[in-house]
């Protein structure tokens, strides 16, 4: 598919229900609602339904139940692909799972590669082994969670004869306010070193862990040049990003020709 001149992308800024996936549902189907026709993409927080809890026995939920059916509702309402990750359970395991769902229903997914041993994520969780690029108007997208970010291997910005392996990588987050330095720091970093877009997507208010978080959602150019920053309110950002402008600059400055072959196992 052709690539479309520019894509729409919602960043949704919000606080998180601990634990209550009734109430956060209900909460994000009121701010998001109105986007119909207004975003082709729409980016919700890392682990949006519940909070970033390590209770997954009492959280986790199958494929295409509760979670998964409304996305596929919300995403036919506003004729945007929805994505944000869950607590999933799949084979007897707990994935932080990253869902893609587009208005057709077609549900797509990139499961959390680094988990926050920190917060004991790695003793909670599987990690995935796969990275997806999904493709939405032409645009091939790369999709990240949180900690991911401090490892940008995984994120490298794969180009073969000449073409990129995707144009714009995303992070979904809860990113706590005690280290947002980085985040700020690392977002921008992403993106100049692939040559892509970058946006990241994190959360505001406390957890039930008592965690502050304070969002600083943004999104970069491929220059690393800032589009937007959300600062620490809930809010909705929607931002345009130009086809031309990118491969314009990929072809003038062509760094990715220089770049180290090596595969990841």
């Amino acid at each position: 598919m052709e690539k479309s001149p520019e894509i729409r992308i919602a960043l949704v800024q919000t606080d998180v229900h601990w634990q209550d996936k009734t109430a956060n549902l209900a909460m994000l189907e009121e701010k998001i609602w109105n986007l119909k026709d207004q975003a082709d993409l729409i980016i919700l927080p890392e682990m949006f339904p519940t909070g970033f809890s390590m209770d997954a026995g009492k959280l986790a939920e199958p494929m295409n139940l509760t979670v998964c059916k409304w996305m596929k509702q919300l995403a036919a309402q506003t004729q945007a692909t929805i994505t944000g990750s869950a607590i999933i359970a799949e084979g007897g395991k707990f994935f932080n799972r990253l869902l893609w769902v587009d208005p057709n229903g077609l549900v797509e997914h990139y499961d959390k590669r680094h988990l926050f041993r920190m917060a004991n994520e790695d003793e909670t969780f599987s990690p995935g082994k796969i990275l997806p690029v999904f493709n939405l108007k032409g645009w091939k997208i790369c999709p990240q969670v949180c900690y991911d970010l401090r490892f940008p291997v995984w994120s490298r910005n794969g180009w073969e004869d000449g073409v990129a392996g995707y144009d714009i990588l995303f992070y979904v987050a809860s990113w706590p306010a005690a280290r947002i330095s980085a985040w700020d720091a690392l977002l921008p970093a992403r993106a100049i070193e692939n040559l892509a877009y970058s946006i990241g997507v994190n959360r505001v208010g406390t957890d039930g862990n008592g965690i502050p978080y304070n969002g600083h959602s943004a999104a970069y150019t491929f220059k690393g040049e800032k589009i937007a920053d959300l600062e620490e309110s809930e809010q909705i950002a929607i931002l345009s990003f130009s086809a031309s402008e990118l491969e314009d600059f990929r072809v003038k400055f062509p760094a990715w020709r220089d770049s180290d072959s090596f595969q990841i196992k």
